[in-house]
């Protein structure tokens, strides 16, 4: 009884942090609505275009500055993901495409009846750090329920925007704690604290290294022991990675109407939300998450109230 009431009091304050980040970004996000909103038609024009700038610089990073999808270009998608199963060594845990499956059961085990919420993440991705903080308490809160199942796709495209390999050493890290630490809410939680505002380092000119020692501290503060988290940043996964930043942007079910695949992407029983759609229709990211697995906001967390889309549905169409 007192592990299991240790346990609830620590995804409490877990859950209190999260809650407390998620507000001061609806704060921010806020105050930035009504800036633009001051904008001139200009300004809005600017904006748009230096958006769209950054969207294209996405790309080619991806495809042009990241060593394994440099030297892996002329793969298919088949033979990018031959060379992905052929990788001697790999955490057990993590599936075929290189993913993380988790439950209130724990890895690799779903939850009756539930969908599938499949996450691909750069730690360094600003995008991914914007999706984290806002939706981040509420997958949780559904996961701990048993409303949905949670897939976590660590990759590393953007090394060449650190100094220090920073999304390699993360990502091979969230695969180790993975295979390693058989509560994936520590994992969750290590993940929300590196993709915390406070924490999460720039990208390009302006990222400042950040130490191993600094994210084992951010991993021991998630409840990962100490002997996980201390053999955690040795890259024993890196071969692994290299072959799953190969392979995941040959998939075309990822693919977004540039004909490339970004981070963040997110998949609902394995077809991809259109995260740009919620945007247009004046929706926060939980809301139209929420939306798209016909739930509402009253049944977070309240075990036995399945999304209507059931584990295998399509989502919901948000437009019709």
């Amino acid at each position: 009884m007192a592990a299991g009431q240790s346990r609830n009091k620590s995804r409490d304050r877990r859950s209190a942090r999260r809650r407390a980040e998620e507000e001061r970004e609806r704060r921010l996000a806020e105050q930035a609505a009504r800036e633009r909103r001051q904008q001139t038609i200009i300004g809005v024009i600017v904006s748009v275009v230096v958006l769209a700038l950054v969207a294209v610089i996405g790309v080619v990073v991806y495809r042009n500055l990241h060593p394994s999808s440099s030297s892996s270009s002329s793969l298919t998608a088949q033979e990018a993901y031959e060379k992905l199963q052929a990788v001697t060594t790999k955490p057990s845990r993590a599936t075929s495409k290189g993913g993380f499956l988790m439950s209130k059961n724990g890895y690799g085990k779903k939850a009756t009846g539930a969908p599938t919420v499949a996450i691909y993440m750069d730690p360094l991705c600003p995008g991914c750090g914007n999706f984290n903080r806002q939706a981040d308490s509420t997958l949780i809160s559904l996961m701990d329920a048993g409303q949905i199942n949670i897939e976590i796709h660590p990759m590393a495209f953007l090394d060449s925007s650190s100094s220090d390999d920073y999304s390699s050493r993360v990502s091979t890290a969230i695969a180790y704690i993975a295979e390693n630490d058989d509560d994936p809410d520590h994992l969750l939680d290590f993940i929300s604290r590196i993709y915390a505002s406070d924490f999460q380092p720039s990208e390009g000119s302006d990222y400042v290294s950040v130490s191993d020692a600094k994210l084992k501290a951010q991993a021991i503060k998630a409840g990962v022991p100490k002997k996980i988290a201390d053999k955690a940043f040795t890259r024993k996964y890196q071969a692994w990675l290299d072959a799953v930043d190969a392979y995941t942007p040959k998939r075309k079910e990822l693919w977004g109407s540039s004909g490339s695949m970004s981070t963040p992407t997110v998949t609902v029983n394995g077809t991809m939300l259109d995260l740009s759609e919620f945007s247009s229709l004046g929706l926060e990211l939980k809301t139209g998450i929420l939306k798209s697995l016909g739930l509402t906001e009253s049944q977070v967390g309240k075990e036995g109230e399945l999304p209507s889309i059931g584990a295998s549905g399509k989502p919901v169409s948000l437009s019709s």
